[in-house]
Order: C-alpha cells, then structure tokens, then sequence
C-alpha cells in the first residue's frame, strides 16, 4: 500500500466506474429490469400512448380525414346535455352490476362444487371452460339467432307446449333486450369467475376443514369462517377483472343488438364506436371513451384499498 501511494498520480491504478453491463451481471435488481422491458414497451405503445392520444382527441374536433383544432371541453359539455349519452352511462352501470353479481354467485356454486370429490371431475372442469373458449362474436351470433323474433328456438318451443300463441320478440322489446344481452354475458363470464375461484379453493388446506369438523362445524360454518375468508382477495382480484370486462364489453353487444331498440343496449363502448367511426365524429367518440376512465379507475380503487385492509387478507377485521 506504501508503494502504490508513493507513485506518482499518473502511475496509480484508475478504477473504472460500473457500467450498466457490469451491474447487469451483478445485481438481480438490474437484471429484473431489463427483463420487464419488453413488457413495458408492449403496454407503453400499445396501452399508454393509444390512451393519451384518445384523450387528446377527446378536446379536438377531429373528424374521420380531418384531424382537428383544439376545441378544450366543448364535446364533454355537448355530451353533459345528450340524453342518449345519460341512457348509454345507465345502461353500462346496470349491465354491468347485474351481470357481474349474477357471474359471482354461480361461479362461485360451481367452484365449490367442482372442489368436491365427485365423478368425471375433470371432464365437468373442461365442459365449464367451453363458454370462455367460444369467440365472442361466435356466441353473440349463436344468441342472436336464439333470440330471434322469427326463429327463436325458444319462442317455438313455447308454443308447441301451448304456453304462448306468437313468437317473442327477445330483441325488439327494451326490457326483453336488456335481459338477453345480460344473459349472453353471464353465459360467456360464468367459467372465468368459476375456474378462477376453484384454483384459489385448491390452496385452501384441508387440515382446516378437519379441524372444523371435529369442533362440530357446519357446512355453512365452514364456509362462513374458513372458505370465503381466505378465498377474498382472490374474489377481490378476480371481480375487479369481471367488473372492467363487462364494463367495457363491446362484441357482444354490438354483434347482437347493435344498441338497439332505441338505444335501450347502447353501452359507453358501443356508443363510443357508432358516433367515432360510424358517424364520423372522432373528438365525441373520443370523449365518450374518456368518460369511462373515472368508472374504470374506481372499480380498481375499490379493490386495491380493499386488498391492503387486513379483514380482506386474513380474514379478520381492522383492530
């Protein structure tokens, strides 16, 4: 050490700083992040950049060929007195609670029942999935057809049974419309709810349940104190997730009722579609599409504050 401080400063051994190479080798965190790029990249040119830019357009008068002056809030303002925007916004909150508490309780009874020793489990497991797998626009058109005025299975069996003298019309009728396309995504949401509740039920131990058992719990008890307690924040995630599809939902609707009768269907995305591309006017559109981000964003708020409170991670409540 004496040597190296008696030569000159010229002579003494440089020391290089770390390049982002040698940190990479060295440092999982460094290592981590780069592993995330192409994730981010993905999400920032494929999600951020199309989300900005559709709020841009949302203060635009842009046209479809015309790209636009800055017109500030004028659309959200036009569209705070549009009454089919209001019938849109109602329509969206009840389709999408209505469908989404309805595809909790039965995918939560199949999950509890495909958790259960019984016969052909495996295949039971597979024939729920079948409503998840089908393309959207393939079940919509299956509906469509089933619900059709003229041809509607249904109307034809109820009057081969005599319970009705002429064909329903499941989607000329407002109340009967709502109905159908709510029942469509039921249909296509239940296997999500339900295979995804079943693989949170697998990671319950069953020592638990024994031990309930032997304290004389009920089937009830069982599930009030043990099951549903460690299965909510996985309800919590999984809902947040059902919540967001059905709130954005647009094949189905769209493949079905095209909004129709009177706009008695129209979601915020369907409504969103029709004024941007149909009819031309990009900045409404635009901001119809940006009026859903406050609905989205409590959704998630709900959940995340949820998840962070100890009642929902282990069951108990805040002390």
């Amino acid at each position: 050490m004496a040597d190296i401080a008696l030569q000159p400063r010229a002579a003494r051994p440089q020391i290089r700083e770390a390049t982002a190479w040698d940190q990479l080798r060295t440092n999982r965190n460094w290592l981590g992040f780069w592993f995330m790029m192409p994730a981010m990249a993905f999400l920032i040119f494929f999600l951020a950049y199309p989300l900005g830019l559709g709020i841009w357009i949302s203060f635009t008068d842009a046209k479809i060929g015309r790209p636009g002056e800055f017109i500030g809030v004028e659309n959200y303002e036009w569209l705070s007195g549009d009454t089919i925007f209001w019938l849109s916004v109602f329509n969206t909150l009840l389709y999408t609670f209505v469908a989404s508490a309805i595809k909790f309780a039965i995918g939560l009874y199949l999950a509890l029942l495909l958790n259960e020793n019984m016969p052909f489990k495996a295949m039971l497991r597979a024939l729920v999935l079948i409503p998840f797998i089908v393309p959207t626009v393939l079940s919509a058109l299956a509906f469509w057809w089933i619900f059709d005025s003229q041809f509607s299975i249904i109307s034809w069996s109820l009057r081969q049974m005599g319970l009705i003298t002429q064909n329903i019309n499941f989607l000329g009728d407002v109340t009967w419309a709502r109905i159908c396309v709510i029942f469509a995504n039921i249909w296509r949401g239940v296997p999500f709810v339900a295979i995804t509740l079943l693989a949170g039920l697998q990671t319950v131990q069953p020592s638990l349940y024994e031990a309930a058992t032997l304290d004389g719990a009920s089937k009830w008890e069982m599930f009030r104190f043990i099951t549903y307690p460690l299965l909510t924040p996985i309800i919590a995630v999984v809902m947040t997730f059902s919540v967001l599809f059905t709130f954005t939902d647009f094949q189905l609707i769209w493949a079905m009722t095209r909004g129709g009768p009177v706009n008695a269907t129209h979601l915020m995305a369907t409504l969103s579609y029709q004024r941007a591309i149909i009819a031309g006017q990009l900045g409404e559109g635009a901001a119809i599409s940006s009026a859903m981000i406050p609905f989205l964003l409590a959704a998630i708020m709900v959940s995340w504050f949820g998840l962070q409170r100890r009642k929902w991670q282990q069951g108990e409540n805040n002390d």
